[in-house]
C-alpha cells in the first residue's frame, strides 16, 4: 500500500512540474476543453433519461380501457368492469414481462376516462406520449362508430400528435365475442367516418379551428396511410387477458 502511495505522490509532482511549464494559454484551453466535455455528458446523461415512456390508452366510455390498463399491469382484469371517471395513471414494468431475467425498463402507462367532460386530460398527456392506443368497442362498434371517428380524429390533428409523429395503434377490444366486428371492418369504416369529418371541417375557417392540423392528403378519400404518424389497427379481447398487440405496440416504442 505505502508503494502505491509514494508512485502516486510521484505521478502527482510529475502532473505539476508539467503544469507549471505549459503557457498560461494552454492551460486555459485544457480546462475550457475539459468543462465542455463534462458538461456535453452531463446533457447527453439527461436527454436520455428523459426518453419519452409515456403510452396513453384512449377511446369512448365502456371501450375496455381500464380493463386493459389491469391486464397490462397486473394481469387480470380486476376493477376493469366499470368504467372510471378518474385516469389511471402508474409506471410499472408489463406483467408479461415481470419474469424476465435482466434489467426490463417500467412504463409509464395512463388510462384517461373517455368521458366528454374529462377530454381535457387528454390535451395535458399527449404531449408526454411515447405513443397512443386507441381503444374501441368490436362488439358494440356500429353504435359508438360516428363518436369514435371523432374522438380519433381530434387525436390525429393534434399539432403536438403530428409534429413528433406519435404512434397510434387503434386496438379493437372485445373481439372474442361472437357479435364482434373484424379488425378490417372497423378500419375501414373509420376511414369513411374521418373522411366525412376532414371534409366537413376543412370546410370551416381555420380561424375557427385551435391545435388542428389537416388530415390525410388533400383531393384523396382519407386512409390512416396518409397520416404523417403511424396508425396500426389491431384487435384483441382486453377481459381475457389478450393484449398481446398493446403490449407488442408498448416495446416497439418503449425500449425494454
Amino acid at each position: 500500500m505505502d508503494e502505491w502511495v509514494r508512485q502516486a505522490e510521484v505521478w502527482v509532482r510529475q502532473a505539476e512540474s508539467w503544469i507549471r511549464q505549459q503557457p498560461p494559454e494552454q492551460i486555459y484551453i485544457a480546462a475550457v476543453v475539459v468543462a465542455l466535455t463534462i458538461l456535453l455528458l452531463i446533457l447527453a446523461s439527461c436527454l436520455k433519461s428523459s426518453k419519452l415512456n409515456t403510452i396513453v390508452l384512449s377511446g369512448l366510455s365502456g371501450s375496455g380501457k381500464t380493463t386493459i390498463f389491469y391486464q397490462l399491469r397486473d394481469g387480470s382484469s380486476h376493477q376493469g368492469t366499470v368504467t372510471s371517471m378518474e385516469e389511471n395513471n402508474d409506471t410499472f414494468v408489463l406483467h408479461s414481462e415481470q419474469e424476465r431475467k435482466g434489467k426490463v425498463k417500467p412504463v409509464h402507462v395512463v388510462d384517461v376516462p373517455g368521458h366528454s367532460r374529462l377530454k381535457p386530460k387528454l390535451d395535458e398527456v399527449l404531449p408526454k406520449a411515447a405513443g397512443v392506443v386507441f381503444v374501441v368497442d368490436a362488439q358494440d362498434f356500429l353504435s359508438s362508430m360516428q363518436a369514435a371517428a371523432e374522438y380519433l380524429y381530434d387525436i390525429l390533428t393534434k399539432a403536438t400528435v403530428v409534429k413528433k409523429k406519435v404512434p397510434v395503434l387503434i386496438f379493437c377490444n372485445k373481439t372474442d365475442k361472437v357479435t364482434a366486428h373484424s379488425k378490417e371492418f372497423i378500419k375501414k369504416q373509420l376511414e369513411k367516418e374521418i373522411n366525412k369529418l376532414r371534409e366537413s371541417r376543412n370546410a370551416i375557417s381555420s380561424a375557427d379551428i385551435s391545435d388542428e392540423v389537416q388530415l390525410g392528403v388533400p383531393g384523396e378519400v382519407f386512409n390512416f396511410s396518409h397520416c404523417q404518424n403511424k396508425v396500426a389497427v389491431a384487435e384483441g379481447a382486453g377481459s381475457t387477458g389478450n393484449v398481446s398487440a398493446v403490449e407488442q405496440f408498448i416495446r416497439e416504442h418503449v425500449k425494454a
